[in-house]
């Protein structure tokens, strides 16, 4: 393996990060950005990323531009990222690849950026010349494993780094206007985010959600079910009937989502991307934990408050239960989580 190169704590590049595919690693990506920004103050940030990302990155004050992919998950898109190549090519210093495919690596490359850091991986050592070993013990969070990509050798391998927390803008007037839209009231808000993309074993049963969402209606909240079009259906058995309870899945974008939660008073919500959206707008989260693990992937937050039963089994990182049971979340109860909401309630 080369040996790594050493960035200088002076340098003031034009750095490209090629950015992750789920909603919740862009979130916690913004601490690498905000790592670079502080360590090299001037440095101008472009992201790579699927467009679907552009409404989360444009919320990031330290990204100044996206460069967006359009090349659908898990696709290789060959030609497609040639040209994207040929439109950053001469126009950056350092490049940044923070998944870990051999694909990943393939823009920076064909755009001849210089410097090319990522962890090695997937047979694409040739694709990088600043290639870090991940050790996965000292570097035992996914944010962290971000963040060390934008730090020197030595410092990235302690792994004692302070990680910044992420910190979405919102847009004030835009939540004035879903609220109209959407028929929302001036009830204190409640969010509810019960899907998880990854798998129903990081998903609370949809009855708990329920039960939930009807005593907080008779707390006087009102309670917001958010999610994206695969979602409706589950956001339905939640909302059906229930007054003050509105199943706004598949019906707004994520720039809307951001908005609407950073208007709730707090969320509760699986392991999943607008968990991390949640944390980011400064909302108290509730945060259910089952086949994945808080250690891991923790809300980035001091404002949180997370629910794992930490069975035997846990954490299995499984997208469905292999004992066939899901324990993990169906002993973890909605009394549970309703006492600690009512206990920090505003």
């Amino acid at each position: 393996m080369a040996e790594a190169r050493q960035i200088p704590a002076s340098w003031k590049p034009r750095i490209l990060v090629v950015g992750p595919s789920w909603v919740g690693d862009m979130v916690m990506a913004q601490s690498l950005f905000k790592t670079l920004k502080a360590r090299q103050p001037g440095s101008r940030i472009t992201v790579v990323a699927p467009a679907w990302s552009r409404p989360i990155l444009e919320r990031m004050d330290e990204v100044d531009e996206v460069a967006s992919l359009e090349v659908g998950h898990g696709q290789f898109g060959l030609a497609t990222r040639r040209r994207l190549a040929r439109s950053l090519q001469g126009r950056f210093d350092h490049a940044i690849v923070l998944p870990r495919s051999w694909k990943s690596a393939l823009v920076p490359f064909l755009a001849r950026i210089p410097l090319r850091t990522g962890f090695t991986g997937e047979q694409r050592l040739w694709l990088l010349n600043d290639r870090r070993r991940l050790d996965k013990a000292v570097l035992d969070q996914t944010v962290k494993r971000f963040v060390a990509l934008g730090l020197p050798v030595e410092e990235a391998a302690r792994g004692d780094f302070p990680i910044p927390r992420p910190r979405l803008r919102l847009d004030t007037e835009n939540l004035v206007e879903r609220r109209v839209d959407l028929g929302l009231s001036s009830r204190p808000a409640i969010g509810m985010m019960p899907g998880a993309e990854y798998g129903p074993a990081k998903q609370w049963p949809l009855a708990y959600f329920r039960e939930l969402a009807r005593s907080l209606v008779v707390e006087g909240f009102e309670v917001r079910v958010l999610g994206g079009p695969k979602d409706v259906d589950a956001g339905e058995v939640i909302a059906d009937a229930l007054p003050h309870t509105h199943n706004l899945c598949g019906r707004t974008r994520l720039a809307d989502a951001v908005d609407l939660l950073g208007d709730c008073q707090q969320v509760v919500t699986n392991d999943s991307g607008l968990m991390h959206v949640a944390a980011a707008v400064g909302t108290r989260v509730q945060a259910i934990y089952g086949s994945s693990s808080p250690a891991y992937t923790p809300p980035l937050t001091e404002n949180a408050e997370v629910h794992y039963l930490a069975l035997d089994c846990s954490p299995c990182f499984r997208r469905t239960c292999p004992l066939g049971h899901t324990n993990c979340l169906k002993q973890l109860k909605p009394e549970r989580v309703l006492q600690a909401m009512l206990a920090t309630a505003g």
